[in-house]
């Protein structure tokens, strides 16, 4: 069973020194969701009240997955006719009418959402048709001085200023993303202009809020996680800027998670990212990554996965994410066709949500400790964090992809031994968990000494998450 939640939302918190959300009133809060938009299959129903009824039937269903958070763009300007502003500066009724029955959905059902202003990646591909062209009327000359144009930052303190003095008093509004994907071609290639972006917005927006509400919403930018290769630089104002309260990435690493061969190499590679993003961010504020997915499978290639694949590729980068130290599973972006995630997701997304209780999510201090485990077998990969009392590692089989490049879940299973490091001397109770359902499929006790503990022999399958508690 997903464990009972409030129908009401809360407003979502951090606190110094945990990495992890809550609600205002202290509760443990994980983001679990996806990237959707106004105009895709599952909230089509919004525009001119199509069929909010069957809108609210989907939010419901998905907070009986464990889903508590949707990531969506004020805009989605892959088409004309979903511009929050047209021209730029004038609110269309209709788009407005659209947020104020989301918002009021979202409040009714008890989901929140992440909130980003801008669609950039159809913004920039989609140029000349933008209301923020001057050539329509806009304030920019070239999408090539989106963040640095004075006119252009007027017009984006406007649309804040609008979208916070509409719903800006709503619980369900976890943060705001202050900028999808803040891209050096957006400062004329120049990533020195990311700070002083963040610097004026970000600390603007927050006393205009509590101006307004009396308190502020959250704040964050993403980034599209290759520039952190070409621009390690950007990590600074992304994963450590002060008046930004959480750190996001976007993980589409090339030839693995954009393009996947298998299940395996994608999931090494989201702990290796998120193990970077997690030590970038160094102040244990909350780290997760806000869209991943086969983009370049789907947009470039045109190829929609096989569903079966689709599914254990999806959890297993779900895992590999919260196993890394990432606030939840991540957030996929859908690429697939229709555009919506598959059922097998939604129950990969409930079994995650089954597992959260067994965690005390607001005194974890986790490090990641996916370099730092030790497996006795190297057929297994390892990923894991943890404190002084509480750890949660994922095991995964890499020996046993079948020809349709799926984990063979017939396979015998092996007897292996797993060392923990990091804990403070003293008994331990393991709650072994079933990733596919995220029920607890038993438990172990075993002891730490001289900061680590060792678990042996331990069976595995095709994989396993470990939840690891002091006892006492």
């Amino acid at each position: 069973m997903i464990p009972a939640q409030d129908d009401r939302p809360r407003w979502i918190v951090t606190r110094p020194g945990i990495p992890y959300f809550l609600t205002d009133k202290g509760q443990p809060w994980t983001p679990i969701g996806q990237n959707d938009a106004i105009s895709w299959p599952e909230l089509s129903g919004l525009f001119r009240r199509r069929d909010l009824a069957g809108v609210e039937a989907h939010l419901r269903w998905l907070k009986a997955h464990g889903v508590t958070c949707l990531r969506l763009m004020l805009e989605y300007a892959q088409v004309e006719h979903r511009y929050i502003e047209r021209p730029a500066g004038r609110f269309p009724p209709n788009m407005v009418a659209l947020w104020d029955d989301l918002f009021a959905l979202l409040e009714k059902v008890g989901l929140h959402v992440l909130l980003t202003p801008y669609d950039t990646f159809f913004m920039w591909k989609r140029w000349p048709h933008h209301p923020y062209n001057r050539r329509n009327g806009g304030p920019a000359a070239s999408r090539r001085q989106l963040l640095t144009c004075a006119d252009t930052r007027a017009a984006i303190k406007a649309r804040l200023a609008f979208a916070s003095d509409r719903w800006g008093g709503s619980p369900a509004l976890f943060a705001w993303d202050l900028w999808n994907e803040m891209h050096p071609a957006h400062c004329g290639d120049d990533p020195v202009h990311f700070t002083p972006f963040i610097d004026d917005v970000g600390p603007w927006l927050r006393a205009f809020e509590i101006e307004r509400h009396g308190r502020a919403h959250l704040q964050t930018v993403s980034v599209f996680g290759p520039e952190l290769l070409r621009h390690p630089e950007i990590a600074e104002p992304i994963f450590r800027h002060p008046a930004l309260d959480f750190a996001n990435t976007h993980l589409y690493e090339s030839g693995t998670i954009d393009d996947p061969k298998d299940t395996v190499a994608p999931a090494m590679a989201v702990g290796r990212l998120m193990r970077a993003a997690v030590n970038d961010a160094r102040d244990l504020r909350p780290v997760f990554d806000s869209e991943h997915g086969p983009i370049h499978r789907f947009k470039d290639r045109k190829h929609t996965l096989a569903e079966a694949f689709d599914d254990e590729y999806f959890r297993h980068i779900q895992w590999a994410h919260v196993a890394s130290g990432g606030a939840g599973g991540g957030m996929r972006w859908p690429n697939r066709h229709p555009h919506v995630l598959t059922a097998g997701m939604r129950r990969a997304q409930a079994a995650l949500a089954r597992m959260l209780p067994l965690i005390d999510w607001t005194r974890f201090h986790r490090r990641n400790l996916n370099e730092e485990l030790r497996v006795t077998d190297d057929r297994v990969a390892c990923f894991g964090c943890g404190d002084a009392e509480q750890a949660l590692v994922w095991l995964l089989r890499r020996d046993l992809a079948k020809r349709n490049r799926v984990l063979d879940r017939e396979a015998a299973p092996i007897a292996i031994g797993v060392t923990v490091p990091g804990l403070a001397d003293g008994g331990y109770c393991i709650t072994q968990v079933d990733t596919l359902s995220g029920d607890s499929i038993g438990t172990i006790g075993a002891s730490s000494g001289g900061g680590k503990l060792t678990i042996d022999p331990l069976t595995i399958g095709t994989d396993r998450a470990l939840v690891i508690r002091r006892i006492g």
